[in-house]
Order: C-alpha cells, then sequence, then structure tokens
C-alpha cells in the first residue's frame, strides 16, 4: 500500500507518523521545496519525499490533502490531470468542507474516490517539527462522503484512519461547516474581536495591558492564531459565519437589554444556563481547538522555589510546556500557572506536588 501526503507539515507529518510504522505501507511525502523534502526525510517522519507530484503519486492507494484551505481546490485540480491509480482514494483535512465536496463532484472523477476529511486535533504549535503520532488520539476525524461514493471506498479509508486511534464518524458536509463554525470559526472571530478592543483601549491607557492576564489572557488564546490560514477559513465559510455572527449579536444585544433594565434574575439565568452546559462538554477529549493543560499552584514568595518544582518535575520525566507567574488572579486560583501538552502529564504533576503545594485545576 502507498500512502501520499501532500502538505507534511503538523497535520501531514503527525499522519504520516501514524501510517509509516504499518506493515507493508509506504509513505510518500511532497512539497514544492527542496529543502521541505530534505527536512522531511531527515526527521524520518516518512519513507521518501519528492518535489514532482507525478512521482508523489504514481501508484498511490491514499492521497491526503494536508495543504491549507485556500490551496485544496487548486491541488485536486491538478491530481485529476496525472495519471492516478483505479480506486485511489483522495481525502483533505480541511476545516470546511462543503466547498471542496461540491468542487468534487463538479470534476466527475472516474474510478477515483475523493472523500472530505476534518482530524479535530490541533496545537497551539506549527510545522513539521510539532508533528506526533499522538496528535489524533481520542479526538474525533470527521469524514464527509458524498452519497454517490462507494461504501466499499469509505471503508477502506475509515479503516486506515483507525491507525491515528481517532474516533472516526461520517458526517454530512453542509452540516459540519454548520457545527464547526460554531463552535471553532465564531469563537475565533469572538476572540480576535474582543483583543482587538482592549487593544484600542490599550492606545489611551497602558494599565489594560498590565491587567489583562489571567483569565483574559486564557479566554482570547486562540486570536494568537495563524492569520493567513483563518483568514482562508473564514472567508470559505463566509455563509455560515454570517448567519452565527447574526446571532450572536442577538446574544448581546440580550445582555443590553438585560443590563438596562437591570435584570439581574435575568443575567442569573443566563450564567446559570452556560454553566450547567459547559459542565456536560467533556473536558479530556481532544477538540478542533487545542487543548491546555493547566493547573495552578499557591506557592511562597522564596528565592528559588520556580527552580525546585521544575527540578522535581523533571526528575520523575514529567513534561512541562510553561511556567507563568501571575499577577492578576482575580479568575484564577493560584500565584504560578504550569501548563502541559497532555492531561495525563498534568494528572502527574498534581499528584506529585500536592502534598507540597496547594494546588488547584479550573
Amino acid at each position: 500500500m502507498k500512502i501520499t501526503i501532500f502538505g507534511v507539515g503538523l497535520i501531514g507529518g503527525s499522519l504520516a507518523l501514524c501510517f509509516k510504522d504499518i506493515p507493508g505501507v509506504t509513505v510518500v511525502g511532497h512539497s514544492p521545496n527542496e529543502k521541505s523534502v530534505q527536512t522531511m526525510l531527515d526527521k524520518g517522519v516518512v519513507h521518501h519525499a519528492t518535489t514532482s507530484m507525478s512521482e508523489a503519486v504514481r501508484e498511490a492507494d491514499f492521497i491526503f490533502l494536508c495543504v491549507p484551505v485556500s490551496m485544496l481546490e487548486t491541488y485536486l485540480e491538478q491530481l485529476t490531470q496525472l495519471p492516478l491509480k483505479s480506486g485511489c482514494i483522495i481525502t483533505d483535512v480541511g476545516s470546511t468542507k462543503a466547498s471542496i465536496a461540491e468542487f468534487a463532484k463538479q470534476l466527475k472523477l472516474e474510478d477515483i474516490y475523493f472523500i472530505g476529511g476534518h482530524p479535530m486535533a490541533g496545537s497551539e504549535r506549527s510545522g513539521i517539527e510539532a508533528a506526533s503520532y499522538l496528535l489524533f488520539e481520542n479526538a474525533y476525524y470527521v469524514l464527509t462522503p458524498d452519497s454517490s461514493t462507494p461504501i466499499d471506498a469509505v471503508n477502506q479509508l475509515t479503516e486506515l484512519l483507525k491507525w491515528t486511534r481517532a474516533q472516526v464518524i461520517h458526517v454530512d458536509p453542509d452540516r459540519h461547516d454548520q457545527i464547526v463554525g460554531a463552535i471553532s470559526h465564531l469563537p475565533h472571530i469572538i476572540a480576535v474581536a474582543l483583543v482587538n478592543q482592549i487593544c484600542d483601549y490599550h492606545e489611551q491607557e497602558p494599565l489594560y495591558k498590565s491587567l489583562a492576564a489571567g483569565g483574559f489572557r486564557d479566554i482570547t488564546r486562540i486570536a494568537s492564531s495563524d492569520p493567513v490560514i483563518w483568514r482562508d477559513i473564514l472567508i470559505n465559510n463566509k455563509k455560515v459565519l454570517l448567519e452565527l455572527l447574526s446571532n450572536w449579536n442577538d446574544q448581546i444585544s440580550d445582555f443590553v437589554q438585560l443590563l438596562e433594565d437591570s435584570n439581574g434574575d435575568g443575567i442569573e439565568v443566563q450564567f446559570k444556563k452556560a454553566n450547567q452546559f459547559r459542565k456536560g462538554i467533556r473536558e479530556r477529549r481532544k477538540g478542533i481547538i487545542a487543548p491546555q493543560y493547566d493547573i495552578y499552584l499557591d506557592i511562597p514568595d522564596h528565592p528559588g522555589v520556580i527552580g525546585a518544582i521544575a527540578t522535581e518535575l523533571g526528575n520523575h520525566q514529567i513534561n512541562l510546556s510553561n511556567v507563568e507567574i501571575i499577577e492578576s488572579r482575580e479568575q484564577v486560583p493560584g500565584i504560578c500557572r504550569l501548563s502541559f501538552r497532555s492531561s495525563d502529564a498534568a494528572d502527574q504533576a498534581i499528584e506529585l506536588l500536592q502534598s507540597k503545594y496547594s494546588v488547584h485545576q479550573l
């Protein structure tokens, strides 16, 4: 079996790592950049890499398009001009599905099958250096097959993706875009708008930036996402987002009315509703917005205490990704925040440190 991956970065590289040790499988990476090709090989992410599209897809059983959303149609059209293997399955990893599904349908592929895909797992980091075979573990991997796609092709791709240890589900492309627009695309817009609002205030009053730590920084974390990638995603899902933003404006208008009326009971109802729904969201499942695994410590202001904590974690092989001393603590329970890249590492840290310090989680 030959698997070809276009765009061997965070997602493409992580897929390659999941597939490359499958018995009898050859993973080929493609990049138009010779330096990127060499990086794939140096890091051992793929078995073979090339700058030639025709060489990359020759006799390929599966082709993964892990390129930006704005480039998907171009790549798919170029692939149709190449002599692909009969029965070849092409899939993508874009976070919008309706437009590429419609484009693939218009191409009227013969004996070649396109099945849209979206692994709902991310990372604060990017690039091949951030690739990990654990990236998709316990995450949802959405496939959006067309009703005309042979069930055998859908099953083949579904079986292959089990090697990612993700939970594969099948969803209609339009339904996918509506849901992901609400749980990912809309929050990104809101986070960016909120940060920019405070940024404008900051121009007149520098104290805004000084005090905008703790909870504010946490709830706006996704505003640091790649501008070019998100430009393409939002434009691609424009129709859905315009509707969602209209609904969002209605929600804000309701809050404005509650405040104008000094309606304390109404405000309380809104918070209770939000609290109840949020508590029902599974905390430890990976999602499209990269999770953070933070713990908070109350520690004494003594020289060397941070170093001692980091050393103790290191001695127990617990990988610490970040340390922050929190000055504005109105919304967080502790003076020191320790961040980890996995829930297991955070749990191990809690067990190790709770005998010496007061440890909290949000």
